[in-house]
């Protein structure tokens, strides 16, 4: 059983992620702006105030956790690039202020930096509107902060090109920088599927210090 400290929690990714948790017997606490709002009861579950934006609020959020989740995102391109990379500062920030007793940090990626052939990335194909463009920079901006913290132990899981709400079927394959693709060329996956795999992450790290990504 592992704690879990988790932002984003009433995201469409964020609830899939606790739900996963919660199934397979962790404890999660949820860390959001405004608990009022936050309907979720479950006996392994804490409702916690915190501010991914914070570097003291996610200091304290994930002392004496063993992994610390930000699931957070927005869905338009310029509250993307308000959030991602700033998130993702703050939580270094916060992860370095408890030295060694830090947990490790799994961070909700975007699938625009992965390459679909030797140099070129999802983002560089032609025709993807301007606001989805900016949430995969937005994405992409973060990750680099992540690759530029080599003192945090962290991971950042890269969804399908198509991430959607679904089934859950438990499986799923794995890649680093490459998307994963279907034999027909498509690249998808589930939320739930998502959830599953992080979670596995969770129980099982094999990312350590890299980006990896997943897809049906």
């Amino acid at each position: 059983m592992a704690k879990i400290a988790l932002f984003g929690a009433g995201g469409t990714i964020g609830q899939r992620v606790l739900d996963e948790a919660l199934a397979r017997g962790h404890r999660v606490t949820a860390v959001v702006r405004d608990p009022s709002r936050f309907d979720r009861k479950h006996p392994a579950l804490t409702v916690i105030t915190g501010d991914v934006l914070d570097p003291e609020s996610v200091a304290a959020a994930a002392t004496g956790q063993d992994v610390l989740v930000s699931a957070v995102g927005r869905p338009d391109g310029p509250a993307s690039q308000a959030l991602m990379a700033p998130s993702a500062r703050a939580l270094v920030a916060g992860l370095r202020k408890l030295g060694p007793a830090a947990p490790r940090l799994i961070s909700v990626g975007g699938a625009g930096s992965l390459e679909t052939a030797p140099g070129v990335k999802v983002w560089d194909a032609p025709g993807l509107p301007e606001w989805l463009l900016q949430i995969m920079h937005a994405h992409g901006d973060a990750l680099e902060v992540f690759r530029g913290a080599d003192d945090v132990r962290w991971t950042s899981l890269s969804p399908a090109a198509t991430i959607e709400p679904g089934e859950r079927t438990g499986n799923y394959r794995t890649g680093t920088e490459r998307l994963v693709t279907a034999a027909d060329g498509s690249s998808r996956i589930s939320a739930e599927d998502y959830a599953v795999a992080l979670v596995d992450e969770i129980e099982d790290p094999r990312h350590i210090g890299e980006r990896f990504t997943v897809a049906h």
